[in-house]
């Protein structure tokens, strides 16, 4: 066997355990996906329910005071950037990241990270990372978003910072997502004023007022809405490696077709050169 069939022969069976591994985390990240998609649709039904609470209240509210809803002169604000832990997933960690930091460009700002790619991504562009969370991304609970929000809900009140906002990667389909930045602080009530159902607001007594009831379930809310936006980034990051290594499977394929060609010419070339000298010996 010649040099050149050596190589192709050593490539082919490189190419193949390749594509054996991308075909594997195909179809892991395709289980994954199913969880994450059942562990988002769990979790709608209570975001749902607790913007009824808030908008059931809108029409009782005096907001002139609610430290929430108070615009302010922003010098500083926060953004919480949710990315995966792991690659191999296509432009998706690098997509909310790039989100993020054309939000903070023109004012000072802190980032508070969930998954190892955005901090390192940030980090490396030398950001300012106040906290940083890692080893969540893929299964993300109510209590990892509750620990968020109240560093935010903490910051916010204190006056550290003057906005906060939420960079995350929409779902629309499996092979649709789009990375987005959605503000959670001053808190937009004009946001869920329709999602309550119609309710005679006068006859609703609120104890001691409506405005600390909503001072209360308000962070409730934003907890609810980091913990949906992080299982809605699981189930994008899934959707993305899934996509990632189907892609990467069928460049294998077709690399392998190429290199199978190249080997059957060669073999073929070194089959006809053999016989040619063996004809040209046999006329001595």
């Amino acid at each position: 066997m010649s040099e050149g069939m050596r190589e192709i022969k050593r490539r082919i069976k490189s190419v193949g355990s390749t594509r054996q591994i991308t075909k594997a985390m195909n179809l892991v990240a395709s289980s994954k996906l199913n969880r994450s998609r059942d562990r988002y649709t769990q979790i709608m039904p209570f975001y749902e329910m607790t913007g009824k609470v808030i908008s059931s209240m809108v029409g009782s509210l005096d907001t002139t005071g609610i430290k929430y809803l108070t615009e302010r002169d922003v010098s500083h604000i926060t953004i919480i950037v949710l990315a995966g832990d792991r690659g191999l997933c296509g432009g998706y960690n690098i997509a909310v990241c790039q989100t993020a930091i054309e939000v903070a460009a023109d004012v000072e700002c802190d980032f508070i990270t969930v998954g190892s790619k955005a901090f390192d991504y940030l980090n490396n562009r030398g950001k300012n990372i106040s906290h940083s969370f890692k080893g969540i991304s893929e299964k993300p609970t109510y209590e990892d978003a509750r620990k968020i929000g109240e560093i935010v809900v903490r910051n916010y009140t204190s006056g550290k910072t003057d906005a906060v906002y939420l960079a995350y990667t929409k779902y629309n389909s499996t092979i649709s997502y789009e990375s987005t930045c959605v503000k959670l602080f001053p808190f937009d009530i004009n946001g869920v004023a329709d999602m309550g159902e119609e309710t005679d607001k006068a006859a609703t007594l609120y104890e001691p007022s409506a405005e600390a009831v909503f001072s209360y379930v308000l962070p409730k809310y934003i907890n609810t809405i980091i913990y949906g936006a992080m299982a809605e980034a699981s189930l994008c990051e899934q959707s993305a490696r899934m996509t990632a290594m189907d892609s990467a499977t069928e460049n294998a394929d077709d690399m392998l077709d190429s290199l199978n060609t190249r080997y059957n010419r060669a073999r073929q070339g070194a089959i006809t050169q053999e016989i040619t000298e063996i004809i040209a010996g046999s006329d001595l």
